[in-house]
């Protein structure tokens, strides 16, 4: 009989780039603390009645979740769930803006939202 390697947990790095601006990193930090250093990305279902249907946010949070992964990010460390990433492009940038007091969440190709949830979770 064929012997199927056993699946390995991945805690590195799957492809998910964030990219911060220095007035979204500097805004986040005062809102939320110098020790605000970890964060997590989801598509936020709840409430929003269906599954595919939901809304990027970014908690702050003291580590992990068990199944999470680890996206490419500095300054801060990003976590997120890979079966969430099908919701995303590879590559994001979370901004600030000033004049609305609020962040937003983009890649090259769409704007996720100019309204971008934040959450402490810690």
């Amino acid at each position: 009989m064929y012997n199927q390697p056993k699946p390995t947990k991945d805690i590195g790095v799957i492809g998910l780039k964030i990219s911060w601006s220095p007035e979204a990193s500097d805004e986040l930090l005062r809102r939320y603390g110098d020790d605000a250093v970890e964060w997590r990305l989801v598509y936020d279902t709840e409430g929003c009645g269906c599954a595919v249907n939901g809304v990027p946010a970014l908690w702050a949070v003291t580590g992990p979740e068990p199944d999470d992964s680890a996206a490419d990010s500095t300054p801060f460390k990003l976590w997120h769930d890979p079966r969430q990433a099908v919701f995303f492009d590879d590559e994001l940038r979370v901004s600030f803006n000033s004049e609305k007091m609020s962040f937003s969440l983009a890649s090259d190709g769409q704007i996720y939202t100019s309204r971008l949830v934040l959450a402490d979770r810690r």
